[in-house]
């Protein structure tokens, strides 16, 4: 392993030197780093996971960088994208957002607007390295005319569910940090449309990670629950997603609860809910599931800033 990372430093640093080990170190490498992302989510100290996450991104993306250059290694590129993709919607939804709902709550505009634009960059990140994944067509098209964009994301293959998926996770984020520009609202639809597909695929060959599995019913919980029902939200039906992606995990992952609550009490003024399914995860040990403790501490997290808050939100 030593030996390995010793070569990428060196090849980073110096040009051109040492391609050939270089070549030899990078699938070894790769494969460590991709086995080595469970440790994080697995992690239950929020606050190392905040400071290592970014350092480790940061690593993924500089053996990366190398493995998709001239004379690269697509194959070992198209790991590491995964671990990106994934790395950097996570990070910006555990932490970024965090400090940006934070901020909301404390009423502090200039935080606001400064963990805004840092979310919109992190979930860009996000959502660039999916593309990439997904090719040029994607590249192109996600951005096309309704009936192109329909027409991709109708044709995405059992292959391309995850990167599209994060794809989906991270326009709907942008949009969410965007929402006083029309043309990121017009996108809206489509996020829709690939959660839609993800779960239509789903259907046919379930993912094995349940946690993949819950996530495309999460989004479409938060994007029907965007709105209060006289604004044209759909609080039931944001709710009937939120209790399957429960379901799928065997009300494990906490963090579908949390926001559940949030959402849907919220939006449908109903207290008791709210504070019923709030206390119901502080009720839940975040160990409940061991390979989403980090998650699950998350969804600790928020849950006690909306309790807190319970009186200035009803």
């Amino acid at each position: 392993m030593r030996k390995s990372l010793a070569y990428i430093v060196l090849a980073l640093v110096v040009p051109g030197c040492m391609s050939f080990k270089v070549h030899q170190a990078l699938p070894p490498t790769a494969w460590i780093l991709v086995r080595a992302q469970g440790s994080m989510q697995q992690e239950s100290d929020y606050e190392m996971a905040r400071q290592a996450i970014p350092g480790a991104l940061k690593t993924v993306e500089g053996f990366w960088y190398v493995a998709n250059g001239e004379g690269g290694m697509p194959e070992v590129a198209g790991k590491l994208a995964a671990v990106l993709t994934e790395g950097y919607c996570q990070y910006g939804t555990a932490f970024v957002e965090d400090d940006w709902e934070a901020a909301k709550f404390k009423k502090d505009l200039d935080a606001i607007d400064y963990h805004n634009s840092r979310a919109t960059q992190i979930f860009t990140r996000c959502l660039n390295y999916a593309l990439h994944s997904l090719g040029s067509r994607w590249e192109k098209e996600i951005y096309g005319t309704t009936d192109v964009t329909n027409k991709l994301i109708h044709d995405a293959g059992p292959d391309q569910r995850t990167p599209m998926m994060f794809a989906g996770m991270a326009l709907g984020s942008i949009i969410n940090h965007n929402m006083t520009r029309t043309e990121m609202l017009a996108l809206l639809p489509a996020v829709k449309a690939i959660m839609e597909r993800v779960i239509e695929l789903d259907l046919k060959r379930p993912p094995a990670n349940k946690q993949l599995a819950a996530l495309p019913y999460i989004a479409l919980g938060m994007i029907n629950s965007s709105a209060p029902k006289a604004m044209g939200g759909d609080p039931d039906k944001a709710r009937q997603y939120f209790e399957t992606a429960l379901k799928i995990t065997d009300n494990k992952f906490l963090l579908a609860r949390t926001l559940m609550a949030f959402q849907v009490g919220t939006k449908t003024n109903d207290q008791k809910y709210f504070h019923d399914q709030l206390k119901l995860v502080l009720e839940t040990a975040p160990s409940v599931w061991p390979e989403q403790r980090l998650a699950n501490e998350v969804a600790h997290r928020k849950a006690r800033r909306y309790l807190s808050k319970e009186k200035e939100l009803f």
